[in-house]
């Protein structure tokens, strides 16, 4: 029996353990070594797998399958299939890695152990060339800047095989660099902070986002608007994460055991058997506004204790009392104070004013 741990279940710390004992006691062997190399190459290919999800985010917006749960068992599934390939060889890095730190010198010498590199060719990138080859005399000196003249594709041939083989593995096409542009912009777009200097501004900026949520529901968008404008005092006080930037999370959503994204910590008045009591509490951190809207609709339709709500969303005062009655909130009047804002003269005018000024921008 091997005396090196198993390291092949993701979450075996115990293996890992085992090898850094082995590799402290025995530097030379190389066992470890192959051990500790697939490990490394685990570990690039989450990095990998993470990106890939990571740039197919927008797509699973209004995917039913997409909720917290999902990501999180399918966050696990990615971790132990890195590993699996890793282990199998699937890439190939770890072979590369341990060629390149064996003491295996008759099947690899890396030009950087010759003293004036013996005449050995080397090769520069370029991101708009193949790579180039030219051999360098030992006395010569070297312009990191002049561009060699002839062709060779060997290294870069074998690494980019090497991608191209894990991509391939997986059933999935390797990534563009327009891809990676366009997720940076997106991400750019999403971190875009709104301030909020009036009621006005306040439903202005939302009601589109509203608008599309509520219809998910069947219920009319002014009323989620009057829910977060209660939530947020008409988004003056919208929860911040830990760096101080807004959190987006316009219904104080709480971050429960079920959530796996950001959250943010912060002191909240709760009421215990009609007794108001300061507490801390962790909630939940978005992207955007559109998240938390979408995240809020989710939210009310995967527990069923909310039912009776849902049920009733064409009458939005019983929607609202349905809401208090599940424990939405603690606050024993939180379904009037909502109400009363919907029906308030100056809410009325707000919600007015930007649905005649939605309309006209459609007819135009």
């Amino acid at each position: 029996m091997s005396k090196i741990g198993n390291i092949n279940n993701h979450l075996d710390l115990t293996g890992l353990q085992e090898l850094k004992a082995q590799a402290t006691k025995d530097p030379e062997s190389k066992e470890a070594l192959k051990k500790a190399a697939a490990h490394f190459e685990s570990i690039f290919i989450g990095m990998m797998l993470k990106s890939m999800r990571k740039a197919n985010e927008g797509f699973e917006q209004d995917n039913p399958m997409n909720s917290n749960t999902t990501k999180f068992f399918r966050d696990m599934y990615d971790q132990q299939l890195s590993t699996d390939m890793a282990v199998n060889g699937s890439m190939g890095l770890a072979d590369i890695i341990v060629k390149q730190l064996s003491n295996d010198t008759d099947n690899y010498k890396a030009a950087s152990t010759l003293r004036n590199d013996g005449g050995m060719s080397r090769q520069a990138f370029y991101n708009d060339e193949k790579p180039q080859d030219t051999v360098i005399p030992s006395n010569s000196i070297i312009n990191p800047i002049a561009k060699p003249t002839t062709q060779s594709n060997s290294i870069l041939g074998d690494f980019n095989s090497v991608i191209d083989k894990s991509f391939s593995a997986i059933g999935a096409e390797k990534p563009t660099a327009a891809d990676a542009n366009l997720a940076n912009s997106q991400q750019k777009l999403q971190k875009a902070v709104v301030n909020f200097d009036s009621p006005d501004e306040f439903v202005g900026s939302l009601w589109q986002f509203a608008k599309k949520a509520a219809a998910k529901i069947g219920v009319n968008p002014a009323v989620i608007i009057a829910q977060s404008a209660l939530e947020t005092g008409w988004g003056q006080h919208i929860i911040k994460d830990k760096d101080g930037e807004s959190s987006f999370n316009l219904f104080n959503v709480k971050a429960h055991r079920d959530w796996d994204g950001e959250k943010a910590a912060q002191s909240t008045l709760e009421f215990e058997k009609g007794i108001a009591v300061r507490k801390t509490e962790p909630f939940r951190v978005y992207s955007n506004f559109s998240e938390a809207f979408d995240d809020f609709v989710n939210f009310l339709k995967s527990n069923s204790r909310y039912d009776e709500a849902l049920d009733n969303t064409a009458k939005p005062e019983q929607f609202l009392q349905e809401l208090q009655k599940a424990g939405y909130a603690t606050d024993p009047n939180y379904a009037d104070k909502i109400i009363g804002i919907l029906n308030s003269s100056t809410f009325k005018d707000v919600v007015g004013k930007v649905t005649q000024s939605k309309n006209n921008m459609v007819g135009e």
